[in-house]
């Protein structure tokens, strides 16, 4: 036992004039241990609370479990430091020239660390949120503290820094509710008759199968544009993931309803008309008998 005592009370190093021993660095150990097994057991029965109540472990719970845990953890290193002997001011101290250095490889990091904490606290956007991102549409899949990972339309896994989404202006499709509007132009002939135009494409919006029943559709005439008198249709729906389908699916309805009724859909024409001094003078002197 004399030579296991020994080895346990062997300097093994020093930090900060503080001497760290075999026995000293188990016991860091521990602590660190129990305080990842004090944070699972602590996720575990929040999640078992949430089910019991019906609630899902998704969006802003599920960031919330993860910020938990990383204070668990971090308090549970602290605790083991002061274990150990070491006072963190001196190790401050001792490392202050590293740790300037150090914090400004670390700035970034820490800014969107931070832009994590201030999404949590708002609930502006959560997992499972529609978002348009630099132009692009994409689906909140796992929110983490430092990324969010979002899904494209195209199946393309972004992973997007926090601060993006804090810094940045976000569109978010379901912050309050699912529906989206669901808008589609379209241009007819002058020819037409807009009464009979607006009468069918009224119609045809509302037998839409797929739109949100409690919303009435809106046909609008909306310009006199250089070719066509222009009109735009609009009916909402409820998952704004399907924008792309759905407006398909609109504009092709709105094909057929038109040419069912025999109604043209204008293409840009342009008509030229020329003087007729000048078309004389294109073709010439008349040919004539006797012209050589």
């Amino acid at each position: 036992m004399q030579w296991l005592r020994a080895l346990i009370d062997a300097e093994l190093f020093r930090v900060a004039g503080t001497v760290v021993t075999g026995a000293t660095l188990v016991s860091m150990v521990i602590v660190v241990v129990v305080g990842m097994l004090l944070s699972r057991g602590v996720r575990v029965a929040v999640t078992h609370a949430l089910h019991l109540r019906g609630r899902s472990v998704e969006g802003r719970w599920e960031t919330l479990l993860r910020l938990l845990h990383y204070t668990i953890v971090g308090s549970a290193l602290l605790v083991a430091v002061d274990t150990m002997g070491i006072e963190l001011s001196a190790l401050f101290a001792a490392g202050a020239i590293f740790a300037v250095g150090f914090g400004f490889a670390m700035q970034t990091i820490a800014q969107n660390f931070v832009s994590g904490v201030i999404l949590i606290a708002e609930g502006a956007i959560k997992s499972g949120d529609v978002l348009e991102v630099d132009g692009q549409l994409v689906r909140v899949g796992q929110m983490g503290i430092r990324s969010t990972v979002a899904r494209t339309l195209f199946d393309e896994e972004l992973i997007i820094p926090n601060s993006a989404l804090v810094q940045g202006t976000v569109k978010n499709f379901t912050h309050h509710d699912r529906l989206y509007r669901l808008r589609v132009g379209v241009g007819v002939a002058y020819q037409s008759d807009m009464r009979v135009v607006e009468a069918a494409l009224v119609a045809m919006a509302r037998a839409l199968p797929w739109r949100e029943p409690t919303l009435e559709p809106r046909v609008q005439m909306v310009d006199f544009g250089s070719s066509s008198v222009d009109w735009e249709v609009s009916v909402w729906i409820g998952d704004p993931w399907m924008m792309r389908q759905r407006g398909s699916a609109l504009r092709q309805a709105i094909w057929w309803t038109l040419k069912e009724a025999g109604i043209t859909i204008a293409y840009p024409q342009l008509d030229v008309h020329l003087d007729a001094d000048l078309v004389d003078a294109v073709r010439g002197p008349p040919v004539g008998p006797g012209t050589p």
